[in-house]
């Protein structure tokens, strides 16, 4: 019999986001920055919003390679860029109208990129056993 345990690593990742209220008017547009603590050209970050009432919707991705990938319904209006020296997302819209008020979130993907190829980081609150 051949018994795995694996433990998770714990570690701390931190986004940083601007804690003021930002207050647009129609047609402006908007930056708001998220600092990170892990490399940007190592994992995959996102930018989300939750409307109020609503269910959360994704606006898009910036890959660890710097290309993006945005929603169809947002696209014209949002674009996200990154700082490589800095570890900064931002997220830029432009022309925004009442019904993109929402609480907007920055958020990292929990693949890491190694060699090319895709690596699952574990879930830092579960235990995988595998037992033969």
């Amino acid at each position: 019999m051949q018994t795995l345990h694996q433990t998770p690593l714990y570690s701390q990742i931190v986004l940083t986001q601007s804690e003021r209220p930002v207050t647009v008017t129609p047609g402006q547009s908007l930056t708001i920055d998220c600092k990170v603590s892990y490399s940007v050209t190592s994992y995959y970050s996102a930018w989300i919003r939750h409307p109020a009432g609503k269910a959360l919707e994704w606006i898009g991705f910036i890959y660890s390679d710097g290309s993006t990938d945005y929603s169809d319904k947002l696209k014209s209006k949002f674009s996200i860029s990154r700082d490589t020296g800095t570890n900064t997302i931002t997220l830029q819209g432009q022309n925004l109208q009442t019904e993109d008020t929402a609480v907007y979130y920055c958020a990292r993907d929990t693949v890491t990129l190694t060699n090319e190829h895709g690596l699952q980081k574990p879930r830092a609150d579960t235990q995988g056993l595998l037992t033969e």
